[in-house]
């Protein structure tokens, strides 16, 4: 996996963007288990990750985007190996035609971009998706990345408000998918699920 340029340790996070949207459309890495949410928020090293967190939504998202999605692991490294799956420096679109993907899923990344790199990639999460993007975002108040992940990702991550992050969505032309919204609600709820981090859905571009 290569991108076109070498980047600074800020556009390296640009990298983690298409990493976690390989749990895109029917690629998905869930384990099959129930995972807590202390370990939901616990992969990087102490700090906030909401990967594992999308994996327990899984079955939730299932009923608000219907049962297609399933565990296909092996599937997304196939397509990593042939190079279906590539790795995109966010100074640059994503190289995916517009509706490339039935359902863009991002977690951790976009917490971790400056507004000037959000207005970018957001977008094109939107643009490449056909039925809606679902973001999960740490929520202010949980635990930052140590220091010594900060590496890693080039900045430390930002937790912003559910008020911060709809004023953007609206800022930046992105509508909230009510009905998928609605079901994933009502599937929470007889489930009895509560997201560790904050989850947004959101309508693909037309």
């Amino acid at each position: 996996m290569h991108s076109k340029s070498r980047s600074s340790p800020l556009l390296s996070i640009g990298l983690v963007v298409v990493g976690a949207i390989l749990l895109i459309g029917y690629c998905y890495s869930g384990s099959g288990g129930h995972i807590s949410n202390r370990e939901a928020l616990s992969k990087t090293e102490g700090g906030v990750s909401c990967t594992l967190e999308v994996q327990r939504a899984i079955p939730i998202l299932k009923k608000a985007y219907g049962d297609s999605m399933h565990d296909a692991s092996a599937n997304c490294k196939s397509l990593v190996r042939k190079g279906l799956v590539r790795v995109a420096d966010i100074k640059f679109p994503l190289p995916y035609r517009p509706k490339s993907f039935s359902l863009v899923i991002v977690s951790d990344a976009l917490d971790y971009l400056s507004p000037k790199y959000l207005n970018k990639t957001l977008p094109e999460l939107a643009r490449v998706s056909a039925d809606g993007l679902v973001v999960f975002s740490g929520a202010p108040g949980q635990q930052r990345v140590k220091v010594a992940e900060l590496s890693k990702f080039g900045r430390p991550a930002k937790f912003r408000t559910s008020t911060w992050w709809v004023r953007y969505f609206v800022q930046t032309g992105l509508q909230e998918n009510e009905p998928a919204l609605k079901k994933f609600e009502q599937a929470s709820l007889k489930k009895s699920y509560k997201p560790a981090c904050q989850v947004f859905h959101l309508q693909s571009y037309d």
